[in-house]
């Protein structure tokens, strides 16, 4: 059986013959560039600077040869944009600041920042304000807020929306080339539906724009959820109807090639609880989710993930009701995020797609063995009968042992070979 059989079997709630696994699929499943360079030099493969594909985490592109080491079931078609609103081309040696030799997007341009970190600019166009600032001694970057003034009156939907676009002829086919290189892999894609990141708060900043307009500060827009409904229903009209024209022409293009579709990466929980109450994600998020969802369950056989960390165990089952199949990262350090009770509960309803180890503390700061035996309990709790990928709990971040990486990939083989 093939990596994708097993994707499929576990998604179908059927047992797979080995387990599936992620790494690198998505943006919330990946590994920052350093740890992707020490598991190349682990596994001995060839030394080469690594890819920055995701600038906004930077996060590295895993190659063929380090997924096939790994045992990845699972990729994606090759992502074309960034966050910072620059293409994945014209890649270029660049220097981190902790010493790394990467390879970076041609128009991945930065200066220093007076803090002694970087700062990064939208689209690699220096003359406007920058988007992004990698703090001194940092690994990645955040947001910089660069809200205009809110006149009330003159509020617009349409300049929350500039970035989610209707793609043209050449976007499709590009991404059709790509849908199809990554089906002949043998392994399970996973690709992203462009315009239905409903909220999605790393992107409200607006990154990749040079004059972001709207709701663009973080705080300003989740009051907008509470006070500004009117205009946030308007935004994720247009949204929907944007994602809509996207997934019925690349259907159309290369649908046979996709097995899931990220839809969006909303989070709604924090540690301790949800960021809103049930009720305003049933009037808010619900019915554009229940849209999009229904429309591709009636007409494609994909399955739909959905991305929130946090402590979201009481709206699964609104997820549930909302189309979604998988649920990702299952922070499971977050209150009441049990892992044997998520699987009584909701196993037979949701794949969960992660939750196979903790990234704020074991995989991080704990021993090999420690590791090993958190990833062997996980993958007994949730492996069984299937509705379960395993993925760390969001990206494996820099700084985190390789010694660690390693014990988790072993206790992985492990679990296959029992």
């Amino acid at each position: 059986m093939s990596y994708r059989d097993d994707v499929i079997a576990a998604l179908n709630h059927h047992q797979p013959a080995r387990l599936p696994v992620d790494f690198g699929a998505t943006a919330v499943t990946g590994m920052h560039v350093s740890c992707v360079a020490a598991l190349r030099d682990h596994f001995g493969l060839p030394k080469r600077p690594v890819k920055v594909h995701e600038p906004f985490q930077m996060l590295g592109w895993i190659d063929d040869d380090l997924a096939d080491a790994i045992g990845v079931s699972v990729t994606c078609p090759t992502p074309r944009g960034t966050i910072f609103g620059f293409r994945n081309e014209n890649w270029q040696p660049w220097r981190t600041p902790w010493g790394q030799e990467v390879l970076v997007p041609g128009a991945f341009h930065t200066k220093p920042s007076e803090d002694g970190g970087l700062l990064i600019y939208p689209q690699g166009d220096r003359s406007v304000p920058p988007a992004g600032h990698m703090p001194g001694g940092g690994f990645f970057f955040d947001a910089i807020i660069r809200q205009q003034p809110i006149d009330e009156d003159k509020l617009n939907p349409e300049d929350n929306c500039e970035e989610f676009t209707v793609w043209d002829a050449s976007q499709l086919q590009e991404f059709a080339s790509d849908a199809q290189r990554a089906r002949s892999s043998g392994r399970a894609v996973v690709a992203g539906l462009p315009g239905a990141a409903l909220g999605d708060i790393a992107l409200v900043p607006g990154n990749g724009l040079k004059s972001p307009k709207g709701i663009r500060d973080v705080a300003e827009w989740y009051m907008s959820t509470a006070v500004r409904q009117d205009y946030v229903h308007a935004i994720f009209r247009r949204q929907t109807d944007i994602a809509l024209a996207n997934m019925q022409q690349i259907n159309a293009a290369c649908g046979n090639c996709i097995d899931v579709v990220f839809l969006c990466g909303t989070d709604f929980g924090t540690q301790a609880g949800l960021f809103c109450s049930i009720d305003a994600f049933n009037e808010l998020w619900k019915p554009y989710y229940k849209e999009m969802t229904g429309w591709i369950h009636a007409n494609t056989p994909w399955k739909i993930f959905k991305h929130s960390c946090g402590a979201v165990e009481k709206l699964i089952p609104h997820f549930i009701e909302s189309g979604f199949d998988i649920l990702n990262p299952v922070q499971c350090s977050a209150a009441g995020m049990e892992p044997e009770a998520l699987k009584q509960k909701y196993g037979h309803q949701i794949t969960f797609w992660g939750g196979g180890v903790d990234t704020q503390h074991t995989l991080p700061f704990g021993t090999p063995a420690q590791v090993k035996e958190q990833v062997l309990q996980r993958c007994r709790t949730f492996a069984p009968g299937g509705g379960f990928v395993f993925n760390a709990i969001h990206n494996v971040q820099a700084c985190t042992p390789i010694a660690n990486i390693a014990a988790m990939l072993e206790a992985i083989r492990e679990f296959r070979a029992s």
